[in-house]
């Protein structure tokens, strides 16, 4: 609240009689004016210093006095879910998060976050857009949407349960409480999960509280990094998609008041930021399924896990009707897997 507070502050927060709020751009342009962005990501602060920090870092110094980015935590700003609607309105400069979280008004939305077996490994999400297309698409979706832009899209970790007690069928599922994303919350309630949405920092305490069965929002790097793995008992070695989708996004007066060299090197940084989270997840993942001591692995059986990864692609169906785009997004996906799947190894396993 006192980090806020402080932002309302500067901001010039300034209520009307009737009762209506405005809010002043965070942003001042001056001739010679060192210019400042606020930029609000979705993690939390133990996992900011992982997916966006270093960066961020790294952007405010080789800036040199010309720009800095001031970084702000999951809800520290805005609550999540509103993001979209301040960075349109100006209050935020930017935002890193999926598209899905931040109810994102654009038909692709649905795919960022955790689309269910949209990909099987880290690299898939790279690859889908900036060899198979979907980078144009997003630009495309957003370009209809006034007041903000779509800037570059990266890959995160696998969605795994984490849970209190032990998964070990599709039966454990039932009528488990949830933490995670809202697509796949909708998928996964197919299965008798119940999606629950709560502000990303009492996740903790509602698992403790028992308000919480459990968590599909991360791998177990994330787990561990940000305290779930210290209120969870189980890792279900199962996941429904192989790598969040996330990006970054800006809004639009802000971006195109920036010269050509700070535009050139905040994508310098995000493809930093993007990198560095493909080994360091990858190398988590692993690491912690091996030599973690917090968690115990389970595995639902391939055979009934199959029944997940069949109606995944009907749910695909389903989502392609939704919009000729959503249609050609479906396609893409349909045209990646069989592709993958006829290389075989190393690209596909089983």
């Amino acid at each position: 609240m006192t980090s806020r507070r402080e932002f309302f502050r500067k901001a010039g927060l300034a209520t009307a009689a009737a009762g209506t709020t405005a809010f002043a751009a965070p942003y001042v342009k001056a001739a010679n004016a060192k210019i400042t962005w606020r930029l609000q990501t979705y993690a939390g602060p133990a996992l900011a210093e992982h997916v966006i920090k270093p960066s961020i870092d790294r952007f405010n110094k080789i800036a040199n006095g010309e720009m800095e980015i001031e970084l702000y935590h999951a809800d520290q700003l805005v609550p999540t879910g509103e993001l979209f609607r301040a960075m349109q309105r100006g209050t935020i400069d930017a935002v890193q998060s999926d598209d899905d979280s931040i109810a994102a008004p654009v038909d692709v939305s649905v795919f960022g976050g955790y689309f269910p077996f949209a990909s099987r490994y880290s690299l898939d999400v790279p690859t889908l857009f900036y060899e198979y297309g979907l980078d144009k698409i997003w630009e495309e979706a957003y370009s209809e949407v006034e007041g903000v832009k779509w800037l570059s899209a990266g890959s995160w970790d696998p969605c795994n349960f984490a849970t209190v007690s032990p998964i070990k069928s599709l039966a454990d599922l039932k009528g488990k409480r949830i933490f995670t994303f809202p697509t796949a919350g909708k998928f996964l309630s197919r299965f008798g999960v119940v999606p629950v949405t709560l502000p990303w920092e009492d996740v903790e305490v509602a698992v403790q509280t028992g308000e919480l069965d459990g968590i599909a929002w991360s791998g177990i790097t994330e787990d561990y990094t940000v305290g779930w793995a210290d209120v969870t008992k189980y890792f279900l070695t199962n996941n429904i998609s192989g790598a969040w989708c996330g990006s970054y996004f800006a809004n639009e007066e802000r971006w195109n008041e920036l010269p050509d060299h700070l535009k050139e090197l905040f994508r310098a940084c995000m493809d930093s930021s993007h990198y560095h989270r493909l080994y360091w997840y990858w190398a988590g993942e692993a690491k912690l399924r091996t030599q973690g001591t917090k968690m115990e692995l389970t595995s639902i059986p391939d055979a009934e896990w199959k029944q997940v990864e069949a109606e995944a692609h009907k749910f695909w169906d389903e989502i392609a009707k939704t919009s000729p785009r959503c249609a050609k997004v479906v396609e893409i996906l349909k045209q990646y897997a069989a592709t993958m799947e006829k290389a075989g190894a190393p690209y596909r396993y089983g």
